[in-house]
């Protein structure tokens, strides 16, 4: 019975400690709705793991964050793009596709804004 209390006792500090850490978000959601050559993104992939969820919540450091556009009449699924992105802790980012034309296949990630996530604590 003691060892249950210990175990759990310990589970309950590591979660605990886990809520203090800090993180960051990674979202494919147009902060700015004006900019008519920006497009919404779907945030597929961080590091390879997927995220069930978005906002996707990431660790901070350099991380390769997998997107994909919106179909197009050229291509019914979309192209998925993987790019380099340097999160900061405590951050949420908005990432879009800018695009020539509304019809265009081609686009490039850019990151659209990024804000505090509210209470999150930064390391010391």
């Amino acid at each position: 019975m003691r060892r249950f209390f210990l175990a759990s006792s310990l589970a309950v500090a590591a979660g605990l400690s886990a809520c203090a850490t800090p993180y960051s978000q990674v979202t494919g959601e147009r902060y700015f709705k004006s900019q008519i050559d920006t497009y919404d993104l779907k945030v597929v992939a961080v590091d390879g793991v997927y995220p069930l969820r978005e906002p996707a919540l990431v660790e901070p450091g350099v991380r390769q964050v997998t997107v994909r556009a919106a179909p197009t009449p050229a291509q019914a699924a979309g192209t998925e793009r993987t790019v380099p992105l340097d999160v900061k802790a405590c951050t949420r980012y908005y990432l879009v596709a800018v695009k020539p034309t509304r019809l265009s296949s081609d686009y490039d990630v850019r990151v659209d804004h990024q804000i505090p996530v509210p209470n999150c604590e930064r390391a010391p």
